[in-house]
């Protein structure tokens, strides 16, 4: 499911079971992250299922990629493997207005 930025981050403050993901590369961390978000590379390939398998499937994943493209790519996955709850920020990172950590 995709969500707006606006209410990407409305239904993320009030969500108690939240878990951000951030599926970028290790080169696209280094502009900053959303914060409390986990790193998982999209591009790692079965290495990102296998990794995304070990999360618990009963939390609420926001997901975000640079643009939006992955992290719903990622969501699809996430769904067809048993995740309820995967939400798709729309624009991704690069439309990000909230809270950023810099490295």
């Amino acid at each position: 499911m995709n969500l707006s930025q606006q209410e990407w981050e409305d239904q993320l403050e009030k969500d108690e079971n939240a878990f951000i993901l951030d599926v970028r590369t290790p080169e696209e961390l280094e502009g900053g992250h959303i914060p409390n978000a986990v790193n998982i590379d999209f591009y790692l390939g079965q290495d990102f299922l296998n990794e995304v398998e070990k999360l618990d499937k009963g939390k609420n994943y926001y997901v975000y990629c640079r643009s939006g493209n992955r992290s719903g790519q990622a969501c699809v996955i996430m769904n067809s493997v048993g995740f309820k709850n995967a939400y798709n920020l729309e624009g991704g990172f690069m439309n990000w207005e909230g809270e950023v950590i810099e490295e």
